[in-house]
């Protein structure tokens, strides 16, 4: 060791001159280097928040440390100089840890920034997802770090394929231990990355009773939060809501409704054929978009017509308000030509003693 110290000692003695040039040298490259990452935080900057990428590249120079500048030009000028062994080594050595831990600072930097790009979240969506984005970068940050922490080590000369093995029977094990609560957890995540429905929007699932609608008050990192429309808070697993058909009524701009119409078959067949044109008319008086109104079919008790039209309009309310005018509005009109709409009826046969029938209605007169 005391000759190794010597020999050092020697070597900086003989070569001060191009230890203070390479010093110099080193301080000019950190400069450099500092004065390229301004450039490219000004310039990511300039391209706003508007660009997919540049948020997510912004946090990754701003994560670039100055003492990974440092070392690493310690490493570009060390050629220079020719140090000695153990002055080579340790220059080397520091250089891959503050590498692997500057790859791990810029990996989740990135990984977060492409996360939060993708995502696109509201202000107030960003609020109530603040949980699982706090999940995602604690998971985040523990891979990247593992890895660099295990990079570290298999330079000191540590064997680390017990460890890594360890680490990953480790998460098996944990995995199957908690595999409800990730599976909620990653169909959280799929919330946020899909978006089928956000905070506020108004969504139909199947419940154990029926389908059932309401309004997203809180998305959870194992459960959503659904105000119904009866005025109770439902609480369902992100898994068991995501695992069947999610209705969402969200940016709806038009309703589109389907009436069956039935009249008695005593109407004449001349006023039968003025019906679908009361029901267009009817439409457009309200303002609103006639589809089709035809003939269905004949009906046990009414002769059917099909009676389509559509109101612009993204209020629920709204629109089935337009409903109910168009069809008391054809109710009168119905009533003032005189047609009767059905309901359903039944003919009674009864048998005579002599096993004829008596009809319910007087018989034809014979001539």
């Amino acid at each position: 060791m005391g000759g190794s110290h010597t020999a050092v000692i020697a070597w900086a003695a003989a070569n001060w001159s191009d230890i203070a040039l390479a010093l110099v040298l080193a301080a000019g490259i950190v400069a450099l280097l500092y004065a390229v990452r301004a450039l490219v935080l000004r310039a990511c900057k300039r391209l706003g928040p508007s660009h997919p990428f540049a948020a997510a590249l912004l946090n990754v120079v701003r994560k670039t440390r100055l003492w990974f500048l440092i070392a690493l030009a310690l490493e570009l000028v060390q050629g220079y100089l020719h140090p000695p062994q153990d002055i080579a080594k340790t220059v080397t050595f520091l250089f891959t840890v503050a590498t692997a831990f500057q790859a791990a600072m810029w990996a989740r930097a990135l990984i977060i920034g492409l996360i939060e790009a993708h995502t696109g979240q509201s202000e107030e969506d960003s609020r109530n997802l603040a949980s699982a984005f706090g999940i995602i970068r604690l998971l985040v940050s523990v891979a990247v770090f593992a890895i660099a922490g295990i990079v570290v080590l298999d330079n000191l000369g540590v064997n680390v394929t017990g460890l890594v093995a360890g680490l990953g029977i480790g998460g098996i094990a944990i995995g199957l231990a908690a595999q409800g609560i990730f599976s909620d957890l990653f169909a959280a995540l799929s919330i946020i990355f899909d978006k089928p429905f956000r905070v506020g929007d108004v969504i139909t699932y199947q419940g154990k009773e029926g389908p059932v609608t309401g309004t997203v008050k809180k998305i959870g990192l194992k459960s959503t939060r659904i105000l119904s429309l009866s005025g109770e808070l439902r609480v369902i697993g992100n898994t068991q809501l995501l695992a069947q058909e999610v209705t969402n009524y969200a940016g709806r701009q038009m309703f589109r409704f389907s009436l069956v119409v039935g009249v008695i078959y005593q109407t004449d067949p001349a006023v039968l054929a003025e019906i679908p044109k009361l029901m267009e008319a009817e439409v457009e008086k309200a303002g609103h978009r006639f589809v089709r109104a035809a003939f269905r079919t004949f009906g046990p008790s009414s002769i059917d017509f099909d009676f389509l039209f559509e109101v612009d309009s993204g209020d629920p309310l709204d629109a089935h308000a337009a409903q109910e005018q168009i069809a008391f509005g054809l109710l009168r009109a119905f009533r003032a030509r005189g047609i009767e709409f059905a309901y359903p009826t039944q003919t009674t046969f009864t048998a005579a003693p002599d096993g004829t029938l008596v009809m319910p209605y007087a018989a034809p007169v014979k001539r």
